[in-house]
């Protein structure tokens, strides 16, 4: 079976690989209208919901995003990333609750879904009844499953899940999603586990422009005053800066690494930042920043979770060391990555951190850059083209 760079061609009609060449134009050229749901936990969903905003606009689409987590109301919506928060801040309860609760389904995980559609569902129905749209794009398994509901009872359009986890959990499978996108074979059967016949299609997940359009490294090293031929790393850790990362900064610093230290929207990682900063004068620190794909550009190595930034590290070509420290789905997707290759695993204390980046940039680990936006467009045209048929 070939391989088309991020996996290998099915011989399963019903779990498919979008293919690089000409998207078939049945789907996007008749679609006049989507709303993409998002959430706005952590950064992930948000930007894969703008990149697909930005795919789809110049066809002539109008593109609403919504944020499912607004549906829940102020207060539920606070509430739930407090408990999503108070669950990543106890070791080993977010892992428990993934693997136990949300995988299989359990009633935990049906009883929190069943909250959520609750307040969820007669507000979408609004939005949707005002909208019109004429295919739903749920990127985030609330509002695939509030979505999924409506459509069950004809008060829906079309309905498409894309989740980029290697392991799609029980929350977003349901009846009523006419087809899928996963990242991989492995996804595509997480998903087959809970709907056997399902439509299935696995592409790349896409990436911002920015990213294919990044400035040499050489330019991007004078924009943020890294000495060429000098060791840099650029230090992140999604949008709320989970780990370490100023004692992995300071750590790196003092064994002669330039380090490019991004808090995101951390505003306490921020502060503690610029304080090891002032003493070693080889940390530039940022906060929330748009100019990662300059400073992906302009390092040898990226340190940083698994997930869409990994994707964007790979555009840019440049290799990965990544930092175990999102739990449940943050496991799995981790583990993808290394078998992807191009990318190591640290322990996260700021010595063993150090040590391995340090043989990381030693080993002068190269990758190809990867612009995945064409494989990615072919496969979401054939599921919008199946689902709208």
């Amino acid at each position: 079976m070939p391989d088309n760079g991020f996996g290998r061609i099915s011989a399963d009609p019903a779990v498919r690989e979008a293919r690089t060449g000409v998207a078939d134009p049945s789907s996007s050229a008749e679609l006049h209208s989507a709303l993409i749901l998002s959430g706005d936990i952590g950064a992930g969903h948000k930007v894969v919901a703008a990149t697909v905003a930005d795919l789809l606009a110049p066809r002539g689409c109008r593109v609403h995003t919504l944020d499912s987590m607004a549906l829940l109301g102020s207060a539920g919506a606070s509430a739930g990333e407090a408990a999503f928060r108070r669950l990543l801040d106890i070791p080993g309860v977010y892992d428990a609750f993934h693997f136990s609760c949300l995988r299989p389904g359990t009633w935990p995980a049906r009883f929190a879904d069943r909250a959520a559609r609750h307040y969820m569902v007669p507000r979408l129905a609004k939005v949707l009844e005002a909208d019109r749209p004429d295919v739903v794009l749920a990127v985030f398994a609330t509002g695939a499953a509030a979505t999924a509901e409506l459509a069950r009872a004809g008060a829906a359009p079309p309905v498409v899940a894309f989740c980029t986890d290697v392991t799609p959990h029980r929350l977003w499978v349901h009846d009523g999603i006419g087809a899928y996108l996963v990242i991989c074979k492995a996804a595509a059967e997480a998903v087959r586990r809970y709907q056997p016949r399902a439509h299935v299609v696995v592409v790349p997940r896409p990436v911002r422009r920015g990213f294919l359009t990044a400035p040499s490294q050489s330019v991007a090293r004078r924009a943020f005053d890294v000495p060429a031929g000098e060791p840099c790393a650029l230090l992140m850790s999604g949008g709320w800066g989970l780990g370490p990362i100023s004692e992995a900064a300071a750590a790196l610093a003092d064994a002669g690494v330039h380090v490019l230290a991004v808090a995101g929207s951390n505003s306490a990682l921020a502060d503690r930042l610029r304080a090891v900063a002032r003493s070693r004068p080889r940390i530039r620190p940022f906060g929330f920043t748009t100019e990662v794909p300059a400073l992906m550009s302009a390092a040898d190595l990226v340190i940083t979770t698994s997930g869409v930034t990994c994707s964007e590290a790979r555009a840019v070509g440049r290799p990965m060391l990544l930092l175990d420290v999102v739990p449940g789905h943050g496991r799995e997707n981790l583990q993808q990555e290394l078998e992807l290759g191009g990318a190591a695993v640290a322990s996260t204390d700021a010595a063993s951190l150090t040590a391995s980046a340090l043989a990381v940039l030693e080993r002068g680990t190269k990758i190809e850059a990867y612009d995945p936006t064409q494989a990615f467009t072919a496969g979401l045209d054939e599921v919008l083209a199946s689902v709208r048929r």
